[in-house]
């Protein structure tokens, strides 16, 4: 393999997350108001920060914007993906295959990769290789979660690539140094393509990709 270690973003590349997390934003800010589109927010929410969604919400709200949104959208969210989430179909057999070492990086809370990569049976794989922009209070698109990860295993960027399925990813990737593979589908494709990454389709193209 070219890569001595593979860094894979969590939601959309390991668990099926974004459509529960988005849907809840859009549940919960409708239901203030905001108007907001699924569709539309599923682009344009896509790996960015809470607070990031946040205050696209409140913006549109036309009820008074509780105090406690975030802890209502945890709540939320968390039961959501404790009853629905599943794995990214092919990611494990694609994990299990690897000969080199691995490790997620992700914008979520350290206790919501756990959570949801135990959810699916994914957690024992990666063991304590699970790093969370949370733990160092910078945020993708700033390449230091990733260079973090990738130095905690011992490699520099130039030896690692990313796996990423949002623009934001992807931009943290290149800027700090790291060839990229963009997890794309119709939705996201465009907007990928423009950030240059090398992309894919299915899990089960990924380790050809890798092995190339």
């Amino acid at each position: 393999m070219k890569y001595k270690c593979v860094i894979f973003d969590c939601d959309g590349v390991l668990v099926d997350t974004e459509h529960i997390s988005i849907g809840t934003f859009v549940e919960m800010g409708n239901k203030l108001g905001a108007n907001i589109d699924f569709e539309f927010a599923m682009v344009n929410f896509l790996g960015k920060s809470l607070e990031y969604c946040f205050e696209y919400i409140e913006k549109r709200c036309t009820e008074p914007f509780p105090d406690d949104f975030e802890k209502q959208y945890r709540g939320v969210s968390f039961e959501k993906f404790q009853n629905e989430l599943q794995a990214i179909d092919g990611v494990e057999e694609v994990i299990k295959k690897l000969e080199v070492p691995f490790c997620v990086a992700s914008n979520g809370p350290l206790n919501k990769m756990q959570l949801n990569l135990k959810t699916v049976g994914l957690d024992a794989l990666f063991g304590e290789n699970m790093f969370s922009a949370y733990q160092i209070n910078k945020f993708k698109p700033d390449p230091a979660l990733f260079i973090h990860a990738a130095a905690t295993l011992g490699f520099k960027p130039e030896e690692c690539v990313v796996i990423e399925d949002s623009t934001v990813g992807v931009q943290a990737a290149m800027a700090g140094g790291f060839d990229v593979f963009g997890f794309a589908n119709k939705r996201s494709e465009a907007l990928l393509k423009e950030t240059g990454a090398k992309l894919f389709y299915s899990m089960n193209d990924l380790f050809d990709l890798l092995e190339k």
